[in-house]
Formats: structure tokens, C-alpha cells, sequence
């Protein structure tokens, strides 16, 4: 991180940081923001840092922020609702892993409420306004992390990613999404939305970084039923990138849903990531698609009803009508409609794995258009679903995926593309975003005042 190289030569120092981090955010109107702690208490304790040691503090001195469905004890966890809000015992086990590594805890950001969402405007908190143009929306549900760090409010950002969460925020505000494999990352101390399908994603500047707290914040959790004992073996370093074989969807599986502008940007990526790694392979994209449909068009829903649900009739009141239509909406399913759901899964995960065997990754468009605040308002739903096309599969073929901007919409939200690969391939489908977006430098628009973000 650039960051710990000005730290070491004196250049910068936490303390800077964190008075910058707190100016900003009083600033900045961005709705970013749910929670943040007392700026005296987070500079007390920088100053308990001491000296500058990365062999014991490797992200020493970083300022984070963490989406407000993971814990934090000194600040209610609200889940993008405030009558659901309470006071957690102990942090959450990714928070834990990156404050004993030396970050720097600076708040909790705004969401779609209960994580159901992908566009960052269901949240009593305020929507969340794109970095680029105010007027669109900023992505979601971890809308406040991708903007906080958009914002250069700091360094990066802890979210979620269930649907896409974690990877249309960062398509759309310029950022590194990484979605790391399922299980990678504890999800312990976190509000379920779909607890089975759950994974904490990091929003970064450059791949370096997100694989960076990666490996600081993974590992097994024995205390996390979730988590899975090979993430200790995980190894989120760049690797080497040679003979690599790049899958794209079939023209006639690419959807843009009529945005022009959307499929030229993603033809001007395909044509770069060409020069990069050669001809690409066009690929049968059926079986992710029909995966992504059971998502929301399946049992999965009920789980959400599951975690959430009792408290959703208790107070009707105090939840988003869109966000309380759609949990309910998980009361349809019988025990009989989840069985066959779930041996459709196994049937498309064997043919999403006969795809993915004849390629090193597949690449699409994260996101196949973007829309303004006003029109997802006033088509809440199906906008919403159109922003899933290219995500919802993800986590339940059980897939790692990194979102990368590679372009600029011309009325100034990002456009990127979604780098996906197969569990535990964390490294390397990092290491090819990193690489498409080096091939596509300059295409897209930087952020007004670039501070305490880092580079590759």
C-alpha cells in the first residue's frame, strides 16, 4: 500500500490521516455514513500504534470503514434500520483480524436496508449519490463503504456481497470489488441476509490492496459455521499471468437491457483485454443466467425471511416497503419448492462447471446499464433486478469474482467488468482484473481529490 510506504519514510503519518478521514466526512455530503466513532478516541488510538512495524501491524495505521451489518462493539449495528438497531458484545471476526493488524476503525456506512438491495436507496439513512454524478445512484446494498472510499473518506472498505453487493457499488464509483470465496472471510458478527450464500467483500483502490486485507481478515473460524478450513491456505498474492484463457458470453447472451452506450463500453473492454491476453473464447452463458434467476425467482428469498422476518411483522412500520415486499416474499416456497431448487442448483453448477473448465476465468460487464435515483424510484423492483444480471450467480455456483472499472458512462458513472473464476482463485482472478484494468488506464474518471487511497 502507498499509504505504508509513506508511513515508513515519514512522508505521512496515521495521525494525518485520521484527521483528514474525519474532515472530510464532516464535509462531504454524501450520505455515506450511519455511524462514526469519536475522533478523539480513534486518535488515541493511533497514538497507541507506536512505531511503524509491518511485520507486526501490516496495515498499520489504515483508516476502514465497515458497512453497518458487521459489528463493531462501541457502535449499534442497524443493518440500514434503526428500530432493528443493537449494541453488539464483541466485533465481528474480520474486524477483529484487521484492528489486531493495525487498521484503523473509523465508522459504519449506509446500505440498503437488510442488504437487499442492489442500487443504494433503500435506507431510512438516505440514498447514497454516485461519486461521479450525484444524480445516479451509487449501487448497493454496500452503497456507503463503495462511497466512503470513492470519497477518499479511507482506505478501503469492508462490505457484503451476497447478490452483487459488493461488486455493483465498486463498478459503478471506479473502485476494486473483491468478492472473495465464500467462507474465506468469517461471516461471524454479520446480519445474515442469506446466510448460506453470504461472503464479507472488500472495496479497494487497486487489486494489491484488496488482496491485501484479504489476507490479513481470512482464515477458518471455528466459531463460524460458515466458514470453511481451507481459507487458511489461501494465498492472496498476485501470481504470474501466462497462457491464459479468457471466456466471454455469446453475443446473443450479452444484455444490456437497451442501453446503447453500456454495450459500446463493454465492447471497447473486450477489444483491450484482447491485446492483453488474445482471443478471447465466446462461452455458453445459459447456466449462470438460469443460476442467477433462482436467486430471487427461488427458496433463497425465504432465508432472508428467516432472518429477519419475525421482526419484519413486528414492525411494519419501520421497514422499507420495498425491502419488506420482497423478504415476504420468501413465504411462497414449501419444503418441497426448496428441494427441487436445490437439485436444479447441483444440475447447473455440474454444467457451470463444464464452461469454466474449458477457460481460466470468464469476463463480463458488471453491471449491463446504470440508472438515476429517479428512475429506480420509480421502478424500484425490476431496475433492481435488471443490476443483478451478471451477479446473482455468483455465490451460488460458490465462485470468487473481482469487479474492475475499465470506462466512464458519459454522463459520468464508471463502467466496469467482473473478472470471475473458480472458489479459492481469489489471486489470480484478482491478478487478471489487475491486469485488464492496466490495459484500460485512463478510461475512466478519477475521483476529485485522490489522498489516502494506494496503488499497484
Amino acid at each position: 500500500m502507498e499509504l505504508l510506504d509513506a508511513y515508513e519514510a515519514g512522508e505521512r503519518t496515521p495521525e494525518d490521516l485520521v484527521q483528514d478521514a474525519f474532515d472530510r466526512i464532516e464535509t462531504d455530503d454524501t450520505n455515506a455514513w450511519i455511524a462514526t466513532r469519536d475522533r478523539a478516541d480513534v486518535l488515541a488510538e493511533v497514538a497507541e500504534l507506536g512505531d511503524v512495524d509491518l511485520a507486526e501491524n501490516p496495515l498499520y495505521g489504515i483508516p476502514f470503514a465497515v458497512k453497518d451489518n458487521i459489528d463493531y462493539t462501541g457502535l449499534p449495528t442497524t443493518a440500514g434500520c434503526p428500530a432493528y438497531a443493537y449494541e453488539p458484545a464483541a466485533h465481528a471476526t474480520v474486524v477483529d483480524r484487521l484492528i489486531d493488524a493495525g487498521a484503523i476503525l473509523i465508522g459504519k456506512t449506509n446500505m440498503d436496508q437488510f442488504a437487499t438491495g442492489l442500487v443504494g436507496t433503500r435506507s431510512p439513512y438516505g440514498e447514497c449519490r454516485n461519486v461521479h454524478n450525484d444524480a445516479y445512484i451509487s449501487g448497493g446494498s454496500s452503497s456507503g463503504s463503495a462511497v466512503a472510499v470513492a470519497r477518499e473518506h479511507v482506505a478501503f472498505a469492508l462490505g457484503t456481497d451476497t447478490a452483487g453487493s459488493g461488486r455493483i457499488p465498486a463498478a459503478f464509483n471506479g473502485l476494486v470489488g473483491l468478492k472473495p470465496t465464500r467462507g474465506v472471510l468469517s461471516t461471524r458478527g454479520v446480519v445474515p441476509a442469506c446466510a448460506d450464500l453470504d461472503c464479507v467483500s472488500i472495496f479497494a483502490w487497486t487489486t494489491d490492496d484488496a488482496l491485501r486485507v484479504e489476507g490479513v481478515a481470512a482464515g477458518f473460524d471455528s466459531d463460524d459455521p460458515y466458514s470453511r478450513r481451507s481459507a487458511d491456505d489461501l494465498e492472496p498474492s498476485k501470481t504470474e499471468l501466462s497462457s491464459i484463457t479468457i471466456g466471454v458470453p455469446t453475443t446473443d447472451e450479452l444484455e444490456f437491457f437497451g442501453d446503447e452506450e453500456a454495450a459500446q463500453l463493454f465492447d471497447d473492454t473486450i477489444e483491450e483485454v484482447e491485446l492483453r491476453f488474445g482471443e478471447l473464447t465466446t462461452v455458453d452463458f445459459t447456466p449462470f443466467r438460469k443460476t442467477a434467476e433462482l436467486l430471487y425467482g427461488g427458496p433463497w428469498v425465504a432465508d432472508r425471511l428467516s432472518a429477519v422476518g419475525e421482526f419484519i411483522e413486528a414492525h411494519p412500520d419501520e421497514v422499507n416497503p420495498t425491502v419488506a415486499d420482497i423478504i415476504r416474499g420468501g413465504d411462497a416456497y414449501s419444503a418441497v419448492d426448496t428441494f427441487e431448487a436445490f437439485d436444479q442448483l447441483k444440475t447447473l453448477r455440474r454444467e457451470a462447471e463444464q464452461v469454466l473448465a474449458g477457460i481460466d476465468a470468464l469476463v463480463v460487464p458488471t453491471a449491463g446499464t446504470t440508472y438515476t435515483i429517479d428512475a429506480v424510484q420509480s421502478n424500484p423492483v425490476e431496475l433492481n433486478s435488471n443490476l443483478g444480471y451478471y451477479t446473482n450467480f455468483v455465490n451460488l455456483l460458490d465462485l470468487s469474482a473481482v469487479a474492475v472499472p475499465t470506462r466512464s458512462f458519459e454522463d459520468g458513472p464508471s463502467f466496469g467488468v467482473t473478472v470471475v473464476g473458480e472458489a479459492f482463485e481469489d489471486a489470480r482472478i484478482a491478478s487478471i482484473g489487475a491486469a485488464i484494468r492496466s490495459e484500460t488506464a485512463g478510461s475512466t474518471r478519477a475521483t476529485a481529490e485522490p489522498i489516502p487511497s494506494s496503488s499497484n
